[in-house]
């Protein structure tokens, strides 16, 4: 089952908020910078000699970069061009590795994860506010025929085949994780070995807090709480990468049972379907591998989902599930 991500990675940050605990005394090598980009809010923390200024020109040239070859909001960007049915464009190096990582997470979910299934979402209309449309056989048809990562093939040549020039590819599930990994490398070129870089939520962390010398904590939002924040846990999180995804907040109501659920799409028949599961975290040694499979959880069925993270020996993962009016936590192995 797919579940609508799309406007999720928008407001995920308030979802997960890293805890940085303070000291008496800050060393002046640690260094902050804060700004807003990919739709969202960011947070760089790192300890380096460098100046802030330089650091931060550098960081707005690889968003630049990176939203060129990989931003669907962007109308020339690499993935606009190609959604829009041109096959000429020869894509560079991050588009690559982005598609790389779709087709390895497409294939080790069975297919659950897909790139492809934005004609579907679009279709169902879904939203926290509205009825899922009930589609005909007839559409259901023509919808699937614009589903499926398998027809979609990157050439040797950097261009990108459509089986059909209408499907419609989308990264959003993996390429801000991408974006974060990319941000951490630039840090390490810079000589960074103590940083941690957040985007919407989405976080990777190395070394130690430059503020407290101390292993890097990350606190995960209750998604029950109301009018006082509260948290399930807080996370160490060392030399190691974080994302979640999740839809608490746009769950229905079932009239007749009184039970909790969000409508999700299985992209292998196209059906709108419930599920309880309303968040997802994952820690990966990568951000982008932590971003895809927080999606894919959101959308494989619980126990399966499980089974397949704690087949992956550097992976973990939690999970919040609706049951009736409370909510359950459900951790790998590992967790």
């Amino acid at each position: 089952m797919w579940s609508i991500l799309m406007d999720f990675k928008l407001w995920i940050s308030f979802f997960l908020f890293w805890i940085i605990f303070s000291c008496n005394k800050t060393p002046k090598k640690a260094k902050q910078l804060e700004g807003f980009a990919m739709g969202t809010s960011y947070n760089i923390q790192f300890e380096a000699e460098t100046i802030e200024d330089e650091v931060q020109k550098g960081i707005d040239s690889l968003f630049y970069l990176l939203n060129k070859s990989l931003s669907t909001y962007l109308p020339q960007s690499d993935i606009s061009k190609i959604n829009r049915g041109d096959s000429t464009v020869v894509v560079d190096n991050h588009f690559r590795a982005v598609f790389e990582k779709a087709t390895e997470v497409w294939k080790a979910s069975g297919g659950y994860f897909d790139p492809t299934v934005g004609a579907l979402v679009n279709a169902y209309g879904f939203g926290p506010e509205t009825y899922i449309n009930i589609l005909s056989s007839d559409q259901l048809d023509s919808l699937l025929k614009l589903t499926g990562w398998q027809k979609v093939k990157l050439r040797d040549d950097g261009t990108v085949h459509k089986e059909f020039p209408s499907i419609y590819i989308d990264f959003n599930a993996l390429a801000k994780g991408y974006v974060v990994d990319q941000l951490g490398v630039f840090l390490q070129q810079l000589g960074a070995l103590n940083y941690m870089v957040e985007i919407g939520g989405e976080i990777v962390a190395k070394g130690k807090s430059p503020k407290t010398q101390k292993v890097w904590k990350i606190a995960i939002d209750d998604p029950r709480q109301r009018k006082v924040r509260q948290f399930l846990q807080t996370l160490i999180l060392q030399d190691q990468a974080l994302a979640s995804s999740g839809n608490y907040r746009k769950y229905r109501v079932d009239p007749i049972t009184g039970k909790r659920y969000v409508h999700s799409i299985n992209p292998l028949t196209g059906s709108a379907q419930k599920t309880n599961i309303l968040s997802t975290s994952v820690k990966a040694p990568d951000c982008m591998t932590a971003d895809a499979w927080a999606t894919a959880l959101m959308v494989l069925p619980l126990e399966e989902g499980r089974v397949l993270i704690e087949n992956f020996p550097h992976m973990e993962a939690l999970w919040t599930v609706a049951k009736d009016d409370e909510f359950r936590v459900v951790e790998s192995n590992k967790w």
